[in-house]
């Protein structure tokens, strides 16, 4: 059987996600096959034999279980509509070179300083912490859910200690970012953008709270840049789906924070506290699925 969609997921807070996918599917009238652990061998097999196909992949999980490597793998070689393909994911996930890249293009981030791995080069003098101001971010190159980030940092000793502990990674030290207060609540934002929307919200970064930024409101704080800003990561990572944090400076700029989180955490939050406003998740879901039905000419 040929399927117009693989949905490939193993964290059990992806059942929403692929609960509202199907129905998105079925919506557009498009098939959706998911795979599991559970279920991953057969299809494999289903793939390799030619009894199964897919016209797109969405795979949530190759990056944590090397198992289902050979879906990206079957989809990449026969040229299948991949969202958020792997070689551009890895690429987007070094914030050393999306750092690079946002300056170049004129997009605002905290002052940073980008030290080379220590395996690369064990000894470094650290002479400009005095630029960062006196505590300042360490986080690594690569890595997501706040691994190996030290919030607080005020001292050298803290930053040898970071290159050592992630001895490949090159290290990034970065200004911390003061954000302005807006109407009772401090100007911190969590974007999250899907092929072309752009679904700003209000981000508390102690609790993780997530209360989404309407359009009415948006206007009426100067908060519209946003999206721009959004827009404008998408077109530098060229990722499907993928969320940044935003903060406004007292000089208001927008200024970068968190560069390109992927795979983007959609648990719902109507299951989990800091999880993400379901009516955004159900967009998303939407516009996965339409942009699988625009690049399938056959269902136009």
């Amino acid at each position: 059987m040929n399927y117009d969609l693989c949905f490939a997921w193993d964290w059990e807070w992806d059942a929403d996600l692929a609960r509202l996918l199907e129905a998105a599917c079925a919506n557009r009238g498009l098939s959706l096959l998911q795979v599991t652990p559970a279920t991953l061998d057969p299809l494999l097999a289903a793939l390799e034999s030619g009894e199964t196909s897919f016209i797109a992949l969405f795979d949530r999980a190759s990056d944590t279980d090397p198992r289902f490597q050979p879906l990206e793998d079957w989809a990449r070689a026969r040229g299948r509509l991949r969202l958020n393909p792997q070689e551009q994911t890895r690429w987007a996930w070094d914030k050393a070179t999306m750092h690079l890249e946002f300056i170049s293009r004129g997009l605002h981030t905290p002052h940073t300083i980008i030290l080379p791995p220590f395996d690369e080069q064990p000894e470094i003098r650290i002479t400009d912490l005095g630029a960062l101001g006196g505590r300042f971010v360490i986080k690594p190159a690569i890595g997501g859910g706040g691994l190996g980030v030290v919030l607080e940092a005020t001292r050298p000793e803290q930053v040898h200690q970071a290159r050592r502990d992630f001895p490949q990674e090159k290290i990034l030290l970065q200004a911390h970012v003061e954000p302005v207060t807006l109407a009772g609540r401090t100007a911190w934002f969590r974007i999250l953008a899907c092929d072309g929307a752009v679904y700003p919200c209000w981000w508390d970064t102690q609790s993780h709270v997530y209360r989404r930024l309407g359009a009415d409101e948006s206007a009426r704080l100067g908060l519209t840049g946003l999206r721009q800003v959004a827009r404008r990561i998408a077109q530098v990572c060229r990722l499907d789906l993928f969320s940044t944090e935003v903060a406004l400076a007292a000089d208001g700029a927008f200024v970068i924070t968190d560069y390109v989180n992927d795979p983007v955490d959609l648990r719902l939050q109507s299951k989990a506290v800091d999880g993400v406003p379901e009516t955004i998740v159900e967009h998303i879901a939407g516009r996965l699925a339409q942009a699988v039905r625009r690049n399938t000419p056959h269902r136009e």
